[in-house]
Order: structure tokens, then sequence, then C-alpha cells
């Protein structure tokens, strides 16, 4: 059918200006590169504004989801004073545990969030929270002596039995004492100090291990190293360098580095494989993503702190440009990543690809990866997310908590769900750092087409030429 135009003007129809009178669409009178392409999750460049009423929606949710109260477990009545915790006592229940791992994550994205954005909103979210766990850890530790019988959720805090018990945790909290707590009383920010005591002892002298000291499982077999642990375990050992001022902690993160790596990594296709086992004379390599997304975020969190001169940190950096360049040529053109990387017939995972936004866009702020090849990837991640974030601020499209396997049925029929924790913090924490991507960098549509530029550009043409100084 054909468009008609009113005489003398032009009309932006399907994208295209077409000139006056009544045409058909065609090569001669439109500029059909123009037209608007028909992008299923958004294309283009975010504003700051945009990005934060995203986070924003998600923080409002977290909060009605993460209550920072004790009760009673039989009466469900609020115990409001420390003196008056029991055994039946127990952090009120919501949507999500307050003390896992995948809460240390959103810890550390809304720490993130607030230092980008400056929404007290964000600090509160974790001083509250950091400061209910701290001060109720020495009544809880009596009972806990006493009677040996505690809520699950209170007693990964008192006594740790696992990496996820202790490591995310702690890291977000030596973060918070550096931001929130910067300026709190001496009681509480020993409090606090106390638990960060507890989960490294825990990291440092506890947790199983191999011979050769890389953080190990003994399950689903004997002697496994799985890709998560690397996160679980050494960004907190690496932090701790920084908040010690003790070089060891340094040494022994990166030595951690390289050890998952020369078992997991797999360099024709530049990813992690999911599980190592100890005695096995082949390793099968699953790629699932969520892991992969743990080993980037690793390297980040360790480079963060790891001193400019330390004799490790030039391959853990080529390492993470690596990684980085393998899960870039994987990216789906609708800005995710499957649930196995390299198995495009498993579905697009939310978590994974958070996380990605995160390191990526961080990187990219360090200096670690080139903005004109990544920061198009990370803008069409950030479109991926936004599109798994509804109204009420709920993440879709996450992978539920996956342990180890050999084969891919296992991981591509992992089920989804809303309430799946690991999708919350990785948001906040990939709209943080591409706030500050979008200030520090100067991206722009040329043709199109995302492109980032060593400085800004003062056109809003549709196409343009940069040559030199002089551009268009």
């Amino acid at each position: 059918m054909l468009n008609r135009l009113r005489p003398l003007t032009l009309c932006l129809m399907a994208g295209c200006w077409l000139a006056a009178g009544a045409q058909t669409i065609n090569d001669n009178n439109t500029p059909l590169h123009l037209m608007k392409p028909a992008y299923r999750v958004g294309y283009g460049i975010p504003t700051t504004e945009q990005v934060k009423q995203v986070m924003d929606r998600v923080l409002r949710y977290i909060d009605e989801q993460t209550p920072a109260q004790l009760v009673d477990k039989a009466t469900g009545a609020e115990v409001r004073r420390m003196k008056d915790i029991t055994a039946q006592t127990q952090l009120r229940q919501g949507g999500f545990r307050l003390t896992s791992y995948e809460w240390g994550v959103t810890y550390s994205g809304v720490l993130a969030a607030y230092q980008a954005t400056g929404d007290e909103a964000y600090a509160d979210y974790v001083r509250k929270r950091h400061t209910l766990l701290a001060e109720m850890a020495p009544y809880f530790t009596k009972v806990y002596a006493k009677d040996k019988s505690i809520d699950v959720n209170v007693r990964r805090v008192i006594e740790p039995h696992a990496l996820d018990d202790a490591g995310a945790v702690c890291s977000s909290m030596m973060k918070s004492m550096g931001s929130v707590f910067k300026d709190a009383d001496k009681q509480l920010r020993q409090l606090i100090d106390e638990r960060i005591s507890h989960y490294a002892d825990y990291i440092l002298n506890k947790e199983y291990r191999l011979a050769d000291g890389t953080f190990a499982r003994l399950r689903p077999q004997h002697n496994t190293v799985w890709l998560d642990d690397m996160f679980m375990g050494v960004p907190t050992v690496a932090q701790l360098g920084a908040y010690t001022g003790d070089a060891k902690y340094f040494d022994e993160a990166a030595r951690q580095v390289l050890r998952f790596a020369e078992r997991m990594w797999v360099p024709e296709k530049e990813l992690f494989r999911h599980g190592w086992v100890e005695g096995m004379a082949e390793h099968p390599a699953f790629h699932w993503g969520r892991a992969n997304g743990w080993a980037l975020l690793t390297m980040c969190e360790v480079l963060d702190v790891l001193p400019q001169t330390h004799p490790q940190r030039a391959e853990i950096l080529r390492l993470l440009q690596s990684h980085a360049r393998g899960l870039a040529a994987r990216q789906h053109h609708d800005g995710f990543w499957h649930q196995l990387l390299d198995r495009p017939d498993t579905y697009l995972e939310t978590s994974a690809t958070a996380i990605y936004a995160y390191c990526m866009a961080h990187a990219i702020n360090q200096g670690w990866l080139d903005a004109k090849a990544y920061g198009p990837v990370v803008l069409m991640a950030w479109h991926a997310i936004e599109s798994k974030v509804s109204q009420s601020g709920q993440v879709e499209g996450v992978c539920v908590g996956t342990g180890m396997g050999f084969d891919a049925s296992f991981y591509a029929y992992r089920p989804v769900h809303v309430m799946a924790a690991h999708g919350y913090g990785p948001t906040i924490w990939a709209g943080a750092e591409i706030i500050t991507m979008l200030r520090q960098q100067h991206p722009k549509l040329n043709d199109s087409a995302v492109m980032f530029y060593d400085e800004p550009i003062p056109t809003d043409e549709p196409i343009f030429n940069v040559d030199g100084t002089l551009k268009f």
C-alpha cells in the first residue's frame, strides 16, 4: 500500500524521511539505511538518569524483601534488644537471605551504586544490614556456644561452614568500612572488624584445599575445584591485603587466581570450564555462564587492590583481557549471553549478562579494556538486563543455584526464577558502573551504530566523519 504524504512536507515514517507527494519507498527517494531496526530489547545510548531509574526499582524491591529485623521464631514478634536474643531468635524472613553469598554480592553492588550516584538510599540499605549482622553476632555466639541450635542464616555469620558463607559478605564489609562506616563510632567499627576477622579466619585457615593450597571441595567428587570458589574466596584474600597492609595476602590471592587458571582455563575458547576433578584423566569443559562471571569478577576485584608492581599483576590482567575477548565473541545479538556460553541452543541468562556488563564496564573505566571495542558490548548487555527488570523491580531470567555437572542437560535445563537471588546485586552493580562509564567515556550513535570516541562529539548528525582533530 502506498505511503501518502502531505504536499511540500517531510514526514518520518518507519524511520525514514520521504520526499513530498505520494510515493513508494525505494532506494532513490528514501535513505533506507536510516530506517529504525526492530530491536527486541532496545539499542543505543541510555542516559545516566535512565540507568538509575532501573537500579532504583531494584533497590526498592530488595529493600522490601530483606527486612533488617530479628524476630521470635514462634510468635513472630520483633526482638528489638540484642540482650533479648535466644535460641528462638531468627532474622525476619523475607524473599532473600541477608547472610548468603548472593547478598554479599548485592551489598557490594549497592555500595558501588552509592559511590556512583551519591544517593543515600543505597548507603542506608547496606548500613542497616551490616550494622544488624555485626551487632547481633556476639549475642548469638553466646547462644550458639550453649545450645548448638540456631537459625541457619545466623549460623553463617558466627560459624561459617563454606566459602559461600564467608567470602562475599566479608568482602562487602571491608568495602563498607571504607565507605558507609568510614565515620561510624568506634564500637560499631570494632564489631564489623570482628566479623571481618572471623570470616577471614575461616577462609584462610579452615576452608578445604588441595595439596598445593587451591580452594577445593569434596563434592560432587573427591577434590573438586569449582570455578565459583575463585570468587567465593579469592577477592576477600586480596582485599585483606589492602585492609591490613600485609602484602602476603596479595601474594596468596594472585597464586589462587593462577592456580585456578592452570586447571580451569581453556585457551582455545578463551573461556573457563566450570569444574575440575583431581585424578580425572579427562576434564569435560562446560562453560557455564555465571561461573565464568564469577571468574571475571574475581580478576576485577583482585586487580582493583593488587599493587601495580606486583609480579603477577600483568599475567592476571592478560587473563582478564583474553577472557573478555572470548566472552564478547559469544554475546547474543539481543545483548545476553547463553546459559552455556558456547552452546547457542541454551537459554539466554540474566545474571551472567549483568556480571559481564559490570566487569567490562569496570575494565573500560580502569583502562584495562578498550572502550571502542567493549563499550558497545556493555551497552548491548545493559539493554538486555533492563528488559528483564519488571516495573516492581524483580529481575527475571535468572538461573537458580547450580551445582556442578559433566553433561549439557544438567546446565541447559536449570530452572530460572525471579526469586533467584543471583541477579539482583549484579544488576545494580552493572548499572552503577555503566553510570560511571557514561560519565567518563564519549559514546555516540554514528550511522545508527553505537560508537565510543576519545573525546566528546559535538554533533547530532546521523552520520559523521572523524579525521584527527577535524570532524564531520
